[in-house]
């Protein structure tokens, strides 16, 4: 299920990716599993259809989603690809962090603050 908070600083769009990605990540939505279309869904969430647009666009651009045309978005294989990457690269960080010799909370404070500040990536 996916809710908008209005009262949020976090526009709509990046609100609505972000659920999407996590539910993806969390396989909550699983591969090859249709998305709602973009007309239907900003409809059903009170957002503009260019909100919607741009949510998924990011998630394609990201490698969750594949929009096949006239029959939809689905959720990409290459999403698990993504989150095996990102496992290998949380293994290298670990490693780093042993090497400069950085506490646990120390790295990550440090991984928190490059998420939230958009410099993951």
């Amino acid at each position: 299920m996916i809710v908008i908070d209005s009262a949020s600083p976090v526009p709509p769009f990046e609100q609505l990716r972000g659920q999407l990605a996590r539910q993806i990540q969390e396989r909550t939505l699983a591969v090859g599993a249709r998305l709602p279309a973009i007309r239907r869904l900003a409809a059903d969430l009170g957002l503009a259809v260019n909100t919607v647009g741009r949510a998924y666009r990011e998630l394609e651009d990201a490698g969750l989603i594949e929009t096949r045309g006239a029959a939809g978005s689905f959720v990409s294989a290459a999403g698990e690809q993504g989150r095996e990457r990102a496992l290998r690269a949380a293994a290298d960080y670990a490693a780093v962090v042993a090497s400069v010799g950085l506490d646990t909370d120390e790295a990550v404070r440090i991984i928190k603050a490059a998420l939230l500040n958009g410099s993951a990536g």
